[in-house]
C-alpha cells in the first residue's frame, strides 16, 4: 500500500508554566507580525475555548480551529494540520493553560505532532530564576522539544540582563516582550473579551507585533511534517442532515460557536442560516434551531424586551421542531436570569426554571453524554446555577472523577444543557439532537437544584 502524502510547514507551539503567562498576546504577536511579512497563518488553539479563537482569528486573518486530543481526537487533530499546512506559510498553535497541565495536555499534543516548543513566561518577580523555570520545563519529559523561552513583561535593559545571566546550557533566551499596558488583552469571567467587543484590539496587535519583530521568533521556525490521514481513520460524514436548516444564534449574547461544529454540520448536509436573538424580530426558515452558549447575561434588558423573537422561539417549539441549547442558550430557554448585581429578567420560558449568576466559577471539566446514537464528548465552564423542577434525561460522565456531571434536558423537540459539545466526536449523536430523534433512557434523573 502506497505511503499516504504528507505536508510540509514550518510550525510553532507556543506555551507556558501557566495561564496568564501572555500566550495569546504573543501568540497574536506573532500571527500579525507574519502576516504583515506577507505569510499566510493559520493559528489554532489547544483545548476548549471560544474567546482566544476571536484575537487569534483578528491578528492572523483566518479561522482558527481548536485542536484537542480528548474532545476530537488525534485522527481530527492531524486531519486539521495536515490541510493548514498545505497551503499555509507558518503555523502557530497556541497551548492551553500550563505546558503539562492535564490529561492530554499541550505537550502531549506537541510530542504526537513533533512541534517545536517555545515556552513564554511572565516574569515579573523573576529574574536568574528564569533559568531555572526555563530548565524544569526543558527537562520535566527526557527529549522534550523546548527550543527557549521567551520573557514577557521585562521591566528595563538591567532586568533582562539578570534575565540571561541565569539561562542554563541547552535552552535559548528567545528575546523579551516589555511591560507594557498597551499589549495587555482585556479580561472579565470566562477568559478573554471577545474580539469584536474590543475597539483598539489591532492597535494593541500591532504594539506586541512591533515588539515581537525583534525576537528571536521574527524569524520562521523549521519545517514540520504532517501526515496525511487516511479516509479509512477519518471516512466521510453520513448525510443524517440532508435538506435540513438549522438556524443558529449568532451576536454578542450568542457568540460561543466552533467552527469545526460548524463544518460537521454542514458536511452532514445541514444549510446553516443564521440570526441575532438581541436584534432581529423574526426566525428564517428553518427545521431546527441552535441556540449556543455566550454571554446573555450581560444583555438581560435586550433579550427581554425582544418580545417578537421570543414569540417567534416559542412558536418553533411549540411546532415540535427540534431546539438544541448549550450553556448560555440553556439560560435562554428558563422563565427567568438573574445577574451577579442581582438585576433579572424575563427570558424564553420554554422550559421551567431559572438560573443566577455566581460570583465564582459553578462547573468546569471534560464529560460525555451517553446517548444511544453516539457518546458525544464536551466540556463545561459557567459561572451560573440553575433552580428547576425538570427532571434530567441525561446526566454526563465526567472524565477525571465519578461526581455527578451535568444534567441535559429533554422537552419535546427541546434538548438542552451546560455542556458544550464537539459535533466530530459523534456525528450520528450530533444528527440527533437536531432532528430531534434523541432515543431516551428508561428512566430519568431527579429534580435538579443547583446544576
Amino acid at each position: 500500500m502506497p505511503a499516504l502524502p504528507s505536508s510540509n510547514c514550518p510550525a510553532l507551539f507556543i506555551s507556558a508554566p501557566g495561564s496568564n503567562h501572555g500566550k495569546t498576546t504573543v501568540t497574536a504577536a506573532l500571527a500579525r507580525w507574519h502576516r504583515d511579512q506577507g505569510r499566510k497563518v493559520r493559528v489554532f488553539k489547544t483545548g476548549p475555548d471560544f474567546l482566544d479563537p476571536t484575537i487569534l482569528e483578528r491578528a492572523s486573518d483566518n479561522t482558527v480551529y481548536q485542536l484537542d486530543l480528548w474532545l476530537m481526537g488525534a485522527v481530527e487533530c492531524r486531519r486539521l494540520l495536515h490541510e493548514a499546512a498545505q497551503d499555509a506559510d507558518l503555523i502557530l498553535i497556541e497551548g492551553v493553560m500550563g505546558l503539562f497541565d492535564g490529561e492530554p495536555c499541550s505537550a502531549d499534543l506537541a510530542e504526537l505532532f513533533k512541534l517545536p516548543v517555545v515556552a513564554v513566561v511572565d516574569v515579573a518577580g523573576v529574574a536568574q530564576t528564569l533559568g531555572a523555570i526555563a530548565y524544569g520545563l526543558a527537562h520535566y519529559r527526557p527529549g522534550f522539544p523546548l527550543i527557549g523561552v521567551l520573557a514577557n513583561g521585562v521591566a528595563s535593559p538591567r532586568h533582562e540582563e539578570m534575565l540571561r545571566q541565569g539561562m542554563p546550557h541547552g535552552v535559548d533566551y528567545l528575546g523579551s516582550m516589555p511591560r507594557n499596558l498597551q499589549f495587555k488583552l482585556p479580561e472579565r469571567h470566562l477568559g478573554l473579551v471577545p474580539a469584536a467587543e474590543v475597539a483598539d484590539l489591532d492597535q494593541r496587535i500591532a504594539a506586541a507585533a512591533a515588539a515581537v519583530g525583534l525576537t528571536e521568533l521574527s524569524r520562521l521556525p523549521a519545517p514540520v511534517e504532517f501526515a496525511a490521514v487516511d479516509p479509512q481513520e477519518h471516512p466521510p460524514a453520513p448525510p443524517l442532515l440532508q435538506g435540513q436548516r438549522i438556524a443558529i444564534a449568532r451576536d454578542s449574547a450568542f457568540s460561543f460557536l466552533y467552527p469545526g461544529n460548524l463544518d460537521l454540520l454542514r458536511q452532514l448536509g445541514a444549510q446553516l442560516t443564521y440570526f441575532s436573538p438581541l436584534r432581529d424580530a423574526r426566525l428564517p426558515p428553518a427545521d431546527s434551531v441552535y441556540l449556543p452558549g455566550g454571554y446573555p447575561e450581560l444583555h438581560l434588558q435586550e433579550l427581554q424586551n425582544n418580545v417578537a423573537m421570543k414569540q417567534a422561539l416559542r412558536d418553533h417549539c411549540a411546532a415540535g421542531k427540534p431546539l438544541y441549547a448549550e450553556c448560555g442558550g440553556l439560560l435562554y430557554l428558563l422563565e427567568s436570569l438573574t445577574d451577579k448585581n442581582g438585576a433579572r429578567a424575563r427570558m424564553l420560558g420554554i422550559l421551567s426554571g431559572r438560573a443566577v449568576m455566581q460570583r465564582r466559577l459553578q462547573g468546569l471539566g471534560y464529560q460525555t453524554i451517553p446517548f444511544a446514537e453516539g457518546a458525544l464528548r464536551c466540556h463545561t465552564f459557567h459561572y451560573s446555577t440553575t433552580v428547576t423542577a425538570m427532571a434530567a434525561a441525561f446526566t454526563g460522565e465526567r472524565l477525571y472523577d465519578t461526581s455527578a456531571g451535568e444534567r441535559v434536558y429533554r422537552s419535546k423537540g427541546v434538548t438542552a444543557t451546560y455542556l458544550h459539545a464537539c459535533f466530530a466526536s459523534s456525528p450520528q449523536a450530533t444528527a440527533a439532537l437536531f432532528t430531534g430523534r434523541i432515543a431516551m433512557p428508561e428512566q430519568a434523573h431527579e429534580e435538579d437544584t443547583s446544576a
